[in-house]
């Protein structure tokens, strides 16, 4: 049964947002409404930030109508806020920003050292620790086969890990990892997370068509991605390893203002122009208070694989001087070599398959010492041997 907008509209006419009986399509905070081919309907409430308590249960009483009509596959609704800090004026022109969450403890305006008290402890997502996301200023630097490894790479060191697949418009871990089929809906609306290789995942292209297009403007952009964050049974994470969209914009923005994040890692490739891009995503995350846990160099050397001989094809050690020029840690070099490559294709990460062989290593080098500068310990939760002579 095809839904028309007419029929959503209809449904949150149903949705009051004041004690006056102000509907929410006369109060001028709704966005437009976009229904996929799927039967997936999308938008945003316009809010101003103070008013987040306020208006979820209205955000949550306008899903459940739109949900119930017939035909309806699932719902994604946000709040959204202006950016500046004035209220909304129902009918006046606005800019839209990212999904807004209750104000964090010890947040402030201007305070660097309260938004990331906020951000690592603040709106925290049950039983999860700790949220990293891996980011670039561009793509085609390798970011999601890093992330995707590096995320195997902690498991192997004995933590609880989970893989989110923020990249709305490019989502490559059902590839990265061999995965298909629908996520289960176990409550509510809650989905609960596929499995492989030992890593809970999530990702909008195990919720599409392959092929679709996903031709989606900001606000739904970021809807999905605190939707997929904070309506999956992650269950009990040492740490959930974000594969965050490329660039700076404001699903970026989204992630790293309305999400406890503990720290960023960025992903480049040698060469200046990457450089150039690491640098802007460097500053955003800066400016938004999200400490930055380390710069990984990708496709650092080509290893010829049949006579072993190491090409720096993008040039070598440019990632590592940056990260020394703006004082964040380095963490490591990630070789370009065809196992890495094939078994990403494949669905077999190389981490998982080959966890004895040259490329594991690197990234579990890595993955030790992200781990040691997010929590100050080697990673693993086993307790000391008592060993008694």
């Amino acid at each position: 049964m095809a839904i028309t907008r007419d029929d959503v509209l209809k449904a949150l006419s149903t949705v009051t947002v004041d004690r006056g009986g102000t509907t929410l399509p006369a109060s001028g905070r709704l966005s437009q409404v976009v229904i996929d081919p799927g039967n997936r309907v999308m938008f945003s409430i316009l809010i101003d930030p103070s008013e987040a308590e306020r208006f979820e249960p209205v955000r949550r009483e306008a899903e459940g109508r739109v949900l119930a009509l017939p035909g309806v596959s699932s719902v994604l609704a946000s709040l959204t806020a202006e950016r500046g800090a004035s209220g909304p004026a129902p009918g006046a022109p606005r800019q839209s920003g990212g999904p807004v969450a209750p104000p964090r403890p010890g947040s402030a305006p201007g305070n660097a050292q309260g938004n990331a008290q906020g951000n690592a402890q603040g709106n925290a997502l049950p039983g999860v620790r700790h949220i990293v996301a891996v980011a670039s200023g561009k793509g085609g630097v390798g970011k999601s086969t890093t992330a995707c490894n590096l995320a195997l790479a902690l498991s192997a060191q004995g933590l609880r890990v989970g893989l989110l697949d923020a990249d709305i418009y490019g989502p490559s871990v059902p590839k990265l990892l061999g995965l298909s089929g629908k996520p289960r809906v176990i409550e509510g609306k809650t989905l609960e997370p596929l499995q492989a290789y030992g890593l809970k995942a999530m990702s909008i292209g195990l919720l599409i068509e392959p092929e679709s297009a996903m031709i989606w403007r900001g606000p739904m952009v970021q809807s999905a991605i605190t939707q997929m964050l904070r309506d999956v049974a992650w269950g009990a994470l040492d740490v959930l390893v974000v594969d965050m969209p490329p660039g700076t914009g404001d699903a970026q923005l989204t992630m790293a203002q309305a999400t406890p994040l503990s720290g960023a890692v960025i992903v480049s490739t040698p060469q200046d122009l990457a450089l150039i891009d690491a640098r802007r995503g460097v500053t955003m995350f800066r400016k938004v208070s999200v400490p930055i846990l380390g710069v990984i160099e990708n496709m650092a050397t080509f290893i010829c694989p049949n006579c072993g001989h190491a090409s720096a094809i993008f040039g070598h050690g440019g990632a590592r001087h940056e990260a020394e020029r703006l004082e964040v840690p380095f963490l490591g070099e990630i070789p370009l070599t065809m196992a890495i490559r094939e078994t990403s294709d494949a669905g077999r990460p190389v981490v998982a398959t080959d966890p004895d062989g040259p490329q594991a290593k690197v990234y579990s080098e890595i993955a030790r010492k992200l781990w040691g500068n997010l929590t100050g310990a080697p990673a693993g939760r086993a307790a000391p041997k008592i060993v008694i002579e």
